[in-house]
């Protein structure tokens, strides 16, 4: 499990789409959800983000490990 707080939230979208496997946005009730592509979801994300004046936290399930490199690289540079 990976927990990051967004500030960039359109550049961590496209590291998302960029992901070959499945990115999971886990709930506070212990469900998951693929956001990888799922744009409807991804405007959500986009809204919630807007309303908290452009931070987001998110936790996150990436079983390919390329997948989880991507984001967390994302992550550093995005410091």
């Amino acid at each position: 499990m990976l927990k990051l707080k967004i500030f960039n939230m359109k550049n961590f979208l496209e590291t998302v789409n960029e992901c070959s496997g499945v990115v999971n946005l886990l709930y506070t009730d212990g469900s998951e959800e693929n956001i990888n592509k799922k744009y409807g979801i991804q405007n959500e994300l986009l809204k919630k983000h807007r309303e908290n004046k452009g931070c987001l936290r998110l936790s996150l399930n990436i079983p390919t490990i390329k997948d989880y490199f991507r984001i967390v690289y994302f992550t550093i540079g995005d410091c």
